[in-house]
């Protein structure tokens, strides 16, 4: 299929035609004509829309494998937070002493496998008696795997990763973080939210960090009508690890470890 498109339909893009460039070049005096076409080489097109289309295959494959290791981790708990934090850090002793208690209480522990926090956690689950689950990311920099894993899987892409971390976890525990701990934190809540994913607790430990996040929370998108009043009450916050454990076993004595039916659905169209 892929040989048949033409190389021509790729040969030049023609700048003057941009409405971007239009204005820019207007507005600094600068000329508009043919000579600002820009060549392109049909031979690089060809061979960036194969290797594209072979990505589908390397994307697949993540899914399947994750789909065939983690499958029996349940119940799991997913804990995320910075890979920056030092091991004589008082949130990386928080992290591994918390994760130590979910192990031995019989949650597996996933984590981005990596240092800092991530490490912390994949720590103090391979210290306890359930399974230590890395889900690695392959990044230029920061990201390299921590021995500490019982389960150690390896991604390029965020989105396949992501999938994993929410889809058998029975709980999500958010430590002080980046950019990458916001995202998870903003994906799981906005899937919750809508209904995409079945309820769980999603707990933020260390209240003094997460402080002024919650009141932006309150005081701007509550205020601007961006988010309900029911939307705050989609996550906890606690600073102490023997009352997240209590947390999560509360839940579930009223929810019930067993999946229902609904909730098997919305895991297979996670």
């Amino acid at each position: 299929m892929l040989g048949r498109i033409k190389p021509y339909f790729f040969n030049v893009v023609d700048l003057s035609q941009s409405t971007h460039f239009k204005n820019h070049y207007s507005a600094t005096g600068g000329p508009v004509n043919k000579a600002n076409q820009l060549s392109i080489n049909p031979e690089q097109i060809q061979t960036l829309l194969n290797r594209e289309s072979w990505k589908i295959f390397q994307i697949m494959a993540e899914f399947v494998e994750g789909f065939e290791q983690l499958a029996t981790i349940s119940p799991s708990v997913s804990i995320f937070g910075s890979a920056r934090t030092p091991e004589d850090h008082p949130y990386y002793q928080l992290t591994e002493d918390l994760a130590y208690k979910l192990s031995e209480s019989g949650f597996s522990v996933v984590s981005g496998g990596g240092p800092g926090i991530m490490e912390a956690a994949n720590k103090g689950a391979y210290r306890g008696k359930s399974q230590s689950i890395g889900l690695n990311i392959i990044l230029p920099h920061e990201q390299s795997g921590n021995p500490y894993q019982d389960i150690s899987l390896n991604y390029r892409h965020f989105f396949s990763r992501k999938v994993m971390f929410v889809k058998y976890a029975s709980a999500y525990v958010v430590m002080p973080g980046g950019f990458g701990t916001l995202d998870e934190l903003a994906e799981v809540l906005t899937l919750i939210q809508t209904g995409k994913c079945r309820r769980f607790p999603v707990i933020l430990m260390v209240s003094e960090f997460w402080a002024p996040l919650i009141d932006w929370f309150k005081n701007t998108l509550l205020q601007e009508g961006t988010i309900s009043a029911e939307d705050l009450d989609l996550f906890h916050i606690i600073d102490d690890a023997d009352e997240v454990v209590e947390t999560i076993f509360g839940f579930y004595e009223k929810e019930g470890f067993d999946f229902t039916k609904e909730d098997m659905k919305k895991m297979l169209e996670l």
